[in-house]
This record gives C-alpha cells, structure tokens and sequence, in this order.
C-alpha cells in the first residue's frame, strides 16, 4: 500500500505533467508566472519550475536529478522508472515555450557519476532535439561532478553572464549576483485550512536559490540550518509553485 506521502507525490507529479501539456504550445511568459529582479536582471519565474531572463535569452534549471530510479535500481531499490521521461516532458515544455537562446542546468543534472553514461538512446535523442540550434550548459553538481557523458553541450564548474554567477552549491562568501541549486529550496503556508508545503525560488534580491526541477527531488525549508546566513531575511521571498501559477510569499509570513 503506498503511503500519504507518495500519493502526494504523485498527485504533485500528475499536476506539473498536465500544466506541462496544457501550456506547450504558449509562446512567451506563461500565464501565472512571476516577473523579479536579481542583481538588476530581470528573470521570469515558471511554474514549472524553470528561470528565464529576457534579455539575454538564458533559461535556467537546477537539479534534474536523471536516472535516480536507474541509479536507485543499480543498488537494489526500487523507485517508479519514470522519472527521467517525466523530468524531460517537462524540460521540453519550457524549452518550447521560451525558446531560449542557451540552456543552464545547474548541477545534479544526473543523480550519480554514470547517469548519463547508462541513458537511454531514446532519451538521448530526445535530449539532443531539445538542445539543436541553442547553446547549452551544464554545470557540474555534488552527485555529478565529472560532466555528463556524450551530450551536447559543454560542462563547466560555474557560467559568468550579464551581472550573474551560475553555480551548483551557494557560495558562502559572496552571493551577489548568484543563480544557484543544490539545497532545493521549499516553504510552507496555510491555505484554506491546511499546511502547504510547495518547492519554491527563494531570493532577497541578491542572489537567488533555484527549486529542484526533478519530479523525484525532495525539498529543504527556507528554515532549515542549511539556508542560514544565505539571505537578508528582511527581503527574502518565496516564490512557490502552485498547480498553476507562482505564489509569492515574504519570508516573515510563512509557516516555521
């Protein structure tokens, strides 16, 4: 019997592949999608999941977390084996909607070192279509830190561009300017009577932490341990994904 947990999960999933579906053929800035500022730069927070800057044409995401059922599945435990087909569904869906100039996926693009070694040649091919005719870049995360394995593209540490540093983990030193993933950030409000919790864009304006964009990567609360000292707390916002659109919470207002 699957738990309370995995059926929201799955609910969860079933959600962000139907928002995928009804919004693929929509050009531009999806309905429901928040417009902010980092560092001076304009950027477009999706529902989906997904960062775009207008002006320069970037669309950005964090943590794909590829092939984890396959990785789990070489240990002995299994997960749902859809997961890499769903990420990419999804991955396709903004791809098409913004059409962007180059692709950043910052880090944990596959959930250990052979994920991309070991995809799918259907996967593969469905991956170089995404990336024909546009430039893209991965950045190196914790769970793949030597680059992926016969994809287009080039793999680096970390991308300079426009004011902005794209890197996996947050730097503890300065965050200005910085686009970053690794902690999947989450926050938690009330609605109607029930907790929510929802993975979220967290920013202050500085530097901006990017949701995880797997369908199976978890989350961590703004509030855990790990976030301390990233942000200035008093402008910190939480820009949450909702079934269909991004709710936009100041830090002082959500649930501990």
């Amino acid at each position: 019997m699957r738990s309370t947990a995995e059926r929201k999960d799955e609910t969860t999933l079933m959600h962000r592949l139907g928002l995928a579906a009804r919004t693929a053929n929509m050009i531009g800035k999806a309905a429901g999608a928040e417009e902010i500022v980092v560092n001076d730069v304009v950027a477009i927070c999706d529902p989906l999941g997904s960062l775009y800057l207008p002006e320069s044409g970037l669309l950005v995401v964090s943590d794909l977390h590829l092939e984890k059922g396959a990785a789990f599945a070489r240990r002995g435990m299994m997960l749902p084996p859809y997961d890499t087909i769903a990420t990419l569904n999804i991955l396709a869906a903004v791809i098409a909607r913004y059409d962007p100039k180059t692709v950043i996926s910052l880090g944990d693009n596959f959930h250990d070192r052979s994920g991309s070694e070991h995809l799918p040649a259907d996967l593969r091919a469905l991956l170089a279509g995404m990336a024909r005719g546009r430039d893209w870049i991965w950045i190196n995360g914790n769970h793949d830190p030597d680059g992926t394995v016969d994809l287009p593209g080039e793999c680096a540490d970390e991308f300079a561009h426009g004011g902005l540093a794209f890197r996996h983990e947050p730097s503890l030193i300065s965050g200005k300017g910085e686009i970053a993933g690794h902690l999947h950030p989450s926050a938690t409000v009330r609605r109607r009577e029930k907790y929510v919790r929802r993975p979220c864009f967290a920013t202050d304006g500085a530097r901006l932490l990017m949701p995880a964009f797997g369908v199976l990567a978890g989350g961590l609360d703004l509030n855990h341990r790990a976030m301390q000292g990233l942000f200035d707390r008093e402008t910190l916002v939480a820009h949450l994904l909702g079934r269909d659109r991004i709710y936009s919470v100041r830090y002082g207002s959500l649930l501990a």
